[in-house]
Order: C-alpha cells, then structure tokens, then sequence
C-alpha cells in the first residue's frame, strides 16, 4: 500500500542502518581520520604481479575482453558477476570483493550503514542532459505534460536506489515536496514500472533503458508518454572497500585496472558494433535494434580528470537524502580517494 515518503523512505533505511548505527561517534571520527591520512600516503610504482582483485563489473569485464585490453592487466582478476549496490556492499562487508561498479547512491548508504568504502573512478555522459539514463514514464491518462503536473500523482518509489533518489530530486527540481505526491513503493527492477503504469498501478515512474522506448510502443496507443526531467543521473563509479586502497599491493592493481577501464570505455564509444554485439545481443540477449537504440541513446563518455563538479553534484545528493530520511549530512569529500582522481584521465592523454 502506497505510503508517505518520511514513514516508508526512513523505516527503510533506518532498518538497514539499525545495527552498523551502533557504532559510536568516535568510531567515525577515526574512520574519517584514517581516510584524510590515507590521502598522503603514496601508492606504489610497480604492480606485484602476484596480486589478485576480485572485481564486480561484468559490463567492463565484456568490454576488456571485446577489445583485448584485458591482456595488459599487469596482475591476477578473479571476476565476479555482480555489480551495483545491494550486491557489492554485501560482497565488499564479506571480505570478498575488490572493485565494483555502481552509480553514486550505494555510497552514500554505506556510509550511513558503518560500510567504510571509496570511490575511485568516476564516467559521465559526455552530454548528460540529451543522453539521460532516465525518462518519467507517464500512465496513459494520467494528465501529465511538465514536472509540475506531478502534483498530487502516485508516483513508482524505490527507497535507497537510484530510481529513488532521482524520484526525490524531481520533486525538488519542481517545487514539490513528497508530501505533495502519493509514493507508491515497489522494486524497479525488470519491467515492474513500465507494467505498473500500463496497468494504472502509478501515474509516473523514471524508466530507463529499452524499457522507455518498449513502453511507449506497448502502450502508446492508450496515450502513454515519456517526459524529460532535465537532470543529471549520469554517474558510474568504480567502487571499493577502504581495506583494498589501504593494501599498497592492492592500490597499485586497482590504479592499473582504472587505465585499462578507462581505455576501455573509449573503445566503446569507438566501436558501436563491435559492442552492440559483444555485449547488447550475446552478453544481454538483446536485439540489435534494441542495442543500437542504447548506445545512441548513451552517446560518448566523459572521463573527468578534475572531480570537484561531481563531488559537488553528490553532496547535493547526500545532504537531500539526509533531509528526507533523518540520517546524518557528511561531506562527500570523504567518500572519494583523489589519488585515483587523474588516473582515467591521464591512461587517455589527459584529453578527458
């Protein structure tokens, strides 16, 4: 049953938070110490060819293989077939993951959940706005045309995903709070939004990827309609536990692999074919219709060598979270490891 945001949003992730929020104040005050301190240390030349990784990121994966980058890695991988939050922050607390990919939201709930992780690596859309992830998928009849009409609507809701959040900063965007709309919480997941609105379940939800362009031809007819938010929900990250960027060996592996990832994600952008192929129809089981609508729709990648704008964009993030789910604010500073910063950047020419 739908619910207000306040009631759902934080018994969510209060739940999740409940037994990491045991630690007291002082534990996180030396974490924050360890991470500042971590910043000067550096980070060895050489790779010890004997070091291992285990890295979640199955679509980096594909690409190191499609484009034979994968044989410069100058030390072990053990590859694991997970990425985004739940997944990895579970593996990262097991001890059993090295480097994951996930978009900005995962660290910011590990943080509030006693997880001591960092981000180190960051690609965007070279033009965010054009190449959203995202659209707000509109129900047929629901009388939407602008974020304003949102109004009063039920809206899909997703607490702690990237879904949910851009859901939070819509409403923002228009003026809105959530207490002006009607949160109807469900998982994103497959095509569970793009179903609810076509069954009148919701009046909006963000859909992303095939499932816009399949929604609109399932149920275009009925009058369904997309509309754009006008937002960045760009950011992917290559993710870590702070226990892999303390191991010097492991630092100077994870430092390797940011190159090769970040020449990787070039060959992507250069080789639409090759990709749409490797990936989109043998890796996803998609067709190549539907693979060629995704990279038009993703456009090229930005690999920034300066990561003061999305440190920026993200403590804007944390601190709408924090407003709306009573967690504490922190400085998005402590989530990055900037000796990483220039890494991508420089592996490309320093063009990025």
């Amino acid at each position: 049953m739908p619910r207000n945001i306040r009631s759902r949003l934080g018994a969510a992730l209060l739940a999740l938070a409940l037994l990491p929020a045991l630690a007291s104040c002082a534990e996180d005050d030396e974490a924050s110490a360890s991470a500042a301190e971590l910043a000067d240390v550096p980070i060895p030349e050489d790779v010890d060819p004997d070091t291992t990784l285990t890295i979640g990121a199955p679509e980096s994966e594909v690409a190191l293989k499609l484009s034979g980058l994968v044989d410069e890695l100058p030390f072990r991988v053990e590859w694991a077939n997970l990425s985004g939050g739940p997944e990895c922050s579970e593996a990262f607390r097991a001890g059993s993951l090295d480097v994951c990919s996930a978009a900005e939201i995962p660290a910011i709930h590990a943080r509030w959940t006693d997880l001591d992780t960092r981000l180190v690596a960051a690609v965007f859309r070279e033009d965010p706005i054009a190449n959203p992830l995202y659209e707000i998928g509109v129900a047929p009849g629901a009388d939407i045309e602008t974020l304003e009409d949102l109004r009063g609507k039920r809206i899909a809701f997703s607490p702690g995903q990237a879904q949910g959040t851009l859901v939070l900063r819509v409403l923002q965007e228009a003026g809105l709070t959530p207490e002006d709309v009607e949160l109807v919480e469900m998982p994103s997941t497959g095509d569970v939004y793009p179903t609810a609105l076509g069954s009148g379940q919701v009046d909006a939800a963000p859909i992303a990827g095939v499932n816009i362009r399949r929604y609109t031809d399932r149920y275009g007819s009925e009058g369904a309609t997309t509309i754009a938010h006008g937002l960045r929900d760009d950011p992917t990250h290559l993710w870590v536990p702070a226990t892999a960027v303390e191991d010097p060996e492991k630092a100077a592996a994870i430092r390797e692999f940011i190159e090769l990832w970040a020449l990787a994600e070039v060959w992507v952008d250069e080789h639409p074919d090759e990709w749409i192929e490797g990936w989109y129809i043998e890796d996803q089981g998609l067709s190549r219709d539907d693979g060629e609508y995704l990279v038009e729709q993703a456009g090229r990648s930005d690999l920034p060598a300066d990561w003061s704008d999305a440190i920026e964009r993200h403590q804007q993030t944390i601190d709408l979270l924090a407003e709306e789910t009573g967690n504490e604010p922190f400085d998005a500073e402590e989530l990055y490891d900037r000796r990483f910063e220039s890494v991508a950047a420089d592996a490309l020419g320093g063009a990025s």
